[in-house]
């Protein structure tokens, strides 16, 4: 049934692509674990082998009700797919299935999709490809916003189906016959990108037509795929690493005007949110939280938060325990970058004329702060916001231009 634990309180305040350069395939898998196998904080799972009986369950769907197995007796083929809101694997083979599923649905064919992951256990580092979370209200969301046409089911309370079948990754598909034996299981497609054109082989839809067909399926298993399943027992590991990121030490750098047009003149291929703060300011202290989730959000892809205190020099001490207090301490990914580019921090307090700071940084400044522009890798402004600013307005203009998928050659 729907969790009664208070999971929509738990949603970050909120895939893919950066169009500017190439990520390290290290920095991707560590953002997006693509599993084969248990992981080691998965709790006891199944393993589903070729003419096993489908597991039963009975899942909270978003439409408020329960939905049993027993419900889909009348399917020919019974597709169950485990899917995520949050996972850029995720959101290229979704619209895919809505496809497939708008095409087979006449032919007898039920897809359903469950949600195997518990929000707990997804870390906010792991969002940067998506405005979503995994909680059970944003399934409402994502599904709308997807168009589902098929039943979205909701695992993250328990796991216990999730384990039962065996489900390694997000999306994860299981495919059985009219008498519910399992006939295929792995990938729904060989790609894990959004364009169409990267499909080399669509073995969750042969798998279908061979069963339609009365034949036996060609290639009953392949490889899922995706993000690793986010078993509540992550829970622990996610508190260590909030916690080091709250104490990791903070660098404030002097700045001078010479120095931001020599910083705004080497674009390094990242895309940059820059923002200028003081501590005497009230919207610039009220945002700033936001902007540290923010960077913590996208640290695992090419992005930099860059933050200019106007404070007095006199204040360097308190700004510099602001941004320490705030947790602002840069991620180790984002730190790595840095250091290649011949630094080690992205907070800096400048020192020069406000009205050179404002042509340099951007011409279109009316004045005043907090005033925060996003920047291309390439060097372009992209978009700008002069006074406050909330995390979900920075978090959907980020997402709009580096993207919700992975791209073959960039990410992958």
């Amino acid at each position: 049934m729907y969790p009664k634990s208070g999971f929509g309180a738990l949603m970050f305040p909120l895939l893919a692509f950066s169009i500017f350069s190439l990520v390290s395939p290290l920095a991707i898998i560590a953002a997006v674990a693509v599993r084969t196998g248990p992981t080691a904080d998965a709790p006891s799972q199944a393993e589903l082998k070729i003419g096993d009986a489908a597991p039963d369950f009975r899942l909270w769907g978003i439409d408020g009700k329960d939905h049993p197995l027993s419900e889909y007796a009348s399917a020919k083929v019974l597709v169950i797919v485990f899917l995520s809101n949050h996972c850029p694997d995720s959101n290229a083979t979704a619209p895919r299935l809505v496809t497939f599923a708008k095409e087979y649905t006449s032919k007898g064919v039920q897809v359903v999709a469950i949600n195997p992951n518990n929000p707990e256990g997804v870390s906010v580092d792991e969002l940067g490809y998506t405005s979503y979370s995994d909680s059970p209200e944003e399934m409402k969301r994502y599904s709308a916003d997807l168009g589902f046409v098929f039943p979205y089911l909701y695992d993250g309370e328990t796991q216990k189906t999730a384990a039962a079948y065996g489900c390694l990754c997000t999306p994860h598909i299981f495919v059985f016959d009219a008498q519910r034996k399992l006939r295929y299981k792995g990938h729904y497609d060989d790609s894990n990108y959004a364009d169409p054109a990267s499909i080399k082989s669509v073995d969750g839809r042969n798998a279908v037509d061979d069963l339609l067909a009365g034949r036996p399926v060609a290639v009953p298993e392949t490889k899922p795929h995706g993000c690793s399943t986010k078993w509540m027992t992550k829970k622990g590991g996610i508190a260590k690493k909030t916690q080091q990121w709250n104490s990791t030490p903070v660098e404030l750098v002097d700045i001078d005007t010479a120095g931001v047009k020599e910083f705004m003149a080497r674009p390094s291929g990242r895309m940059r949110l820059y923002n200028v703060w003081a501590t005497w300011c009230v919207p610039c202290v009220e945002e700033f939280p936001g902007l540290v989730q923010i960077q913590r959000r996208f640290s695992q892809r090419r992005f930099d938060l860059v933050t200019f205190s106007v404070d007095a020099p006199a204040q360097k001490a308190a700004a510099k325990a602001f941004l320490e207090k705030q947790g602002a301490g840069m991620p180790a990914k984002i730190k790595a970058a840095a250091k290649e580019e011949g630094r080690n921090t992205n907070s800096f307090i400048y020192k020069g004329s406000m009205s050179e700071l404002l042509n340099i940084l951007d011409p279109e400044w009316p004045g005043g702060v907090p005033h925060t522009v996003l920047v291309s890798g390439e060097g372009k402004i992209l978009w700008r916001h002069n006074g406050a600013v909330t995390e979900d307005e920075v978090r959907e203009k980020v997402l709009e231009f580096l993207g919700r998928t992975f791209i073959p050659g960039v990410d992958r």
